[in-house]
């Protein structure tokens, strides 16, 4: 499908999505409504492949608007992030599902020949060592993150804190593009992603912080973050799919805002790819950098105000 094809689909999906949320289809009074669910697809898209935190907006949103529903039922606002995240992940195939088809005939061909000789084959095994560190780290420390991590304030702090890292590293010169990494760097990348499991950090701008940090391009930056995305989310759509989907019983009311989230994020995150990638060819990170401290600052404003708890 061309380009106009995917934003033809896009476009109907995200008029679907609004449909539904006005026609309140499969929601339930009291919990999370299909309207909040579709800000919080609209805001996951946009967030998660631009560097700015997604995990740290859908958490700032709620706590900005109060909702209490996502507040009193943790366990079900995790599930519905990696719903969310199922959103951006098809967004990430549907955009690069050419680069997608080729990296994985690479690393078939690499596994049947027994040796790396191609630049797609280097990228697809540099994608593969990138992963190793997050999943390991996700499946290790999800509780503590889950216990430990996610308030306002410390989102505040990290938005502030990685965002001069992100302006920091990008003053870099470019040196070299993704196939020229290596396997070290490239695991080095992805130890960096690990980071991100605290929300405020960003996936996006962790790992492009690495890779700028380590020589590469923008461009080459940005596209090797979003094929990072792609593992790492499905590894975490499975894992919650199973658990906490079809092994558990999600609350009544859920499949509404879970139908209406998940499109929301696939067409906004669309738009996200093709705006950053464009963006990136005339201008550097400084933009996304200075938003961070913006937020970063208006949140603790509040909180020293005493117009928001520090905690949500």
């Amino acid at each position: 499908m061309s380009r106009v094809g995917i934003s033809t689909v896009a476009g109907a999906a995200f008029a679907l999505a609004v449909a539904l949320a006005a026609a309140r289809v499969g929601e339930k009074a009291g919990a999370l409504s299909n309207w909040q669910a579709l800000i919080l697809g609209i805001v996951q898209g946009l967030t998660e492949l631009l560097p700015i935190s997604s995990s740290g907006h859908l958490i700032l949103v709620p706590w900005l608007g109060d909702w209490d529903y996502l507040k009193r039922h943790d366990e079900f606002n995790q599930t519905f992030d990696v719903a969310l995240h199922l959103g951006t992940l098809v967004a990430v195939v549907a955009y690069f599902r050419h680069d997608v088809v080729r990296l994985m005939t690479a690393f078939v061909t690499t596994v049947r020949r027994r040796r790396i000789e191609s630049p797609d084959e280097r990228v697809a095994w540099f994608v593969i060592l990138a992963t190793i560190p997050a999943a390991a780290a996700g499946a290790a420390g999800e509780g503590f993150i889950a216990d430990n991590l996610g308030e306002p304030w410390q989102i505040a702090i990290l938005l502030a804190v990685f965002g001069v890292i992100l302006w920091a590293t990008d003053r870099r010169p470019e040196t070299r593009e993704m196939h020229e990494l290596g396997p070290w760097t490239a695991l080095a990348i992805g130890i960096a992603q690990t980071l991100a499991l605290a929300p405020g950090v960003s996936r996006a701008g962790v790992t492009i912080s690495a890779a700028r940090f380590l020589g590469l391009d923008r461009n080459s930056a940005a596209r090797f973050s979003f094929l990072l995305l792609i593992p790492t989310v499905f590894g975490a759509v499975l894992l919650k799919g199973i658990t906490d989907v079809l092994l558990a019983d999600l609350p009544p009311g859920s499949a509404g805002p879970f139908v209406v989230g998940m499109i929301a994020a696939a067409v906004s995150g669309l738009v996200a790819i093709w705006a950053l990638l464009g963006y990136l060819r005339r201008h550097d990170y400084s933009l996304f950098a200075v938003y961070r401290l913006l937020v970063a600052a208006i949140v603790l404003l509040l909180i020293a105000t005493g117009v928001r708890d520090a905690g949500f």
